[in-house]
């Protein structure tokens, strides 16, 4: 059995018990408002809410759930629930994590989570027989929303088990590992890449904090000596800034060795830092969406260093993959071509939930009726399987008829010493239909920090003219780029921005 260190405790036990008992989890992403709340549960006809007294994200003070309690129950003080909002619902379990902060002894349509664990028999015994069957649904994952509305993702239990099953076999874990896993568990990086991989290997993980905090992290990793570290591209970079910085020291980082980097393309100049400064010589790449449970390609520990900075490795067992026409769905693209990603095989999600028009725009059944997931990134597939995601089909930029890559341009600037992160989006352009605009934290050198002019005579320098930005924005020191609250940047609120900052220019 995976052994527990440090948080998140009452997730875990909750998510288990529901799994054995064959109801469907579904993990709420807790930056949702109470309006995103309310129309989840509501689309779901949830049945049972498990909520904590405060929600914990990133960078932020602990914000009390009371509110949003008031909102969904007519009288917290009745001893009977009742919602007009979510009339499905039947019962709410809190778990007191507020440390005092928020009184709760008064709200009697609420079940303490401390009692429900209380009421267990001592003598606990197996569950019985649940009928239940692996093409089940049995986990509901919200996409995470980085351009647009979350959707309802519905996984079986032969997909995310299998699915962690097959990472932690890419990742050698064994039971003699721990795994630091700061990603979120609402989320299928904490969730399955986390608890699902571990399980299946009898590896231990770490939970470092509620939410993500790169301190807690990275401490966590030294006391625990911890084997494998996990994060998304924005989680990394906060890690290394404190080390950089000596707020944290170098020192306690030597039983590392794999981990996984996940959630967006990992530029080369960060995988090569992770290499030496976290000594995560076997780290691989995972590439994947909510939608597939989550992954479908990944690096091996051994692959070639030029393999794991380039491309996000190869298939996992049992998935199949093509490159399409982004336009033409069915035309099927040569090896080396780009074009758009499609997925198939045991991992698709089985639908959106109550969508069936949305459902049918991204699972499309080819010629012989087999059905592929049409991711919406632009990839290649090279002659020995590896497969390079060259970004967002949507987040292309098209400068008078010619495709420019934001990942290259990110990458590039991340090579300069005076660049701490960046982003990149296309806004319009009366000329050219679309140029390049590049959001940068810049990094802090004492009384020197990069101008614009320097930002673009280096792309201008490394890459080409027409890559040039033409619009440099850079982040105040203590402003952050707009993310989700599983780490991965907002473009499109960073290109929102962006047209704001040049009408009002």
């Amino acid at each position: 059995m995976t052994e527990l260190k440090r948080g998140k405790a009452h997730g875990t036990q909750a998510t288990y018990a529901l799994f054995k008992l064959g109801a469907i989890l579904v993990p709420l992403n807790p930056s949702f408002n109470a309006t995103q709340v309310v129309s989840a549960l509501s689309h779901l006809e949830a049945s049972h809410l498990i909520i904590s007294a405060e929600s914990n994200l990133p960078r932020k003070d602990p914000r009390s759930n009371v509110k949003l309690l008031e909102l969904m129950i007519e009288d917290l003080f009745s001893s009977k629930l009742q919602s007009a909002l979510i009339p499905s619902l039947e019962k709410i379990i809190l778990v007191n994590n507020s440390s005092g902060r928020v009184d709760i002894s008064s709200y009697k349509s609420l079940t303490p989570f401390s009692s429900v664990m209380s009421q267990l028999p001592g003598d606990c015994r197996p569950l019985p027989g649940q009928n239940l069957y692996p093409q089940d649904i049995i986990n509901i994952q919200f996409t995470s929303g980085t351009t647009a509305m979350p959707k309802a993702a519905c996984l079986s239990h032969v997909s995310i088990l299998n699915n962690g099953s097959q990472i932690g076999d890419r990742m050698l874990l064994t039971p003699n590992d721990i795994v630091c896993c700061p990603p979120p568990l609402f989320h299928c990086f904490g969730s399955i890449l986390g608890y699902m991989a571990t399980a299946t290997h009898g590896s231990s993980i770490v939970f470092p904090s509620e939410s993500f905090n790169a301190r807690a992290a990275l401490q966590a990793v030294q006391e625990e000596k911890c084997t494998a570290l996990y994060g998304v591209p924005t989680m990394f970079l906060e890690e290394l800034s404190l080390i950089a910085s000596g707020e944290i020291s170098s020192d306690g980082f030597q039983h590392l060795r794999t981990g996984i980097a996940a959630g967006s393309s990992i530029p080369a100049e960060l995988m090569k830092k992770l290499h030496k400064v976290l000594n995560l010589t076997e780290l691989t790449i995972c590439y994947g969406m909510t939608e597939t449970s989550p992954v479908s390609a990944m690096t091996a520990t051994d692959d070639p260093i030029a393999k794991r900075i380039s491309t996000v490795g190869r298939l996992m067992p049992h998935v199949e993959a093509k490159i399409v026409d982004p336009v033409d769905k069915t035309q099927t693209l040569p090896t080396g071509a780009r074009g758009e990603l499609a997925v198939s095989g045991y991992l698709l999600m089985k639908e959106y939930w109550g969508d069936p028009v949305k459902t049918a725009e991204v699972m499309i059944a080819d010629a012989t009726g087999k059905v592929w997931m049409h991711t919406g990134d632009e990839a290649s597939i090279s002659e020995d399987g590896y497969v390079s995601i060259t970004g967002r089909i949507k987040d292309l930029i098209i400068r008078g008829g010619e495709n420019i890559h934001p990942l290259e341009i990110e990458n590039c600037l991340l090579a300069h010493p005076g660049v701490l992160d960046v982003s990149v989006v296309g806004v319009p352009d009366e000329r050219y239909g679309e140029v390049v605009a590049s959001f940068v934290s810049a990094r802090d050198q004492g009384s020197k920090m990069v101008t614009a002019e320097e930002i673009q005579q280096w792309v201008r320098e490394h890459l080409s003219n027409h890559l040039v930005p033409k619009y440099v924005f850079f982040l105040g020191p203590t402003e952050t780029f707009p993310k989700t609250a599983s780490g991965k940047i907002q473009k499109f609120k960073l290109k929102e921005q962006a047209i704001k900052l040049i009408a009002g220019a």
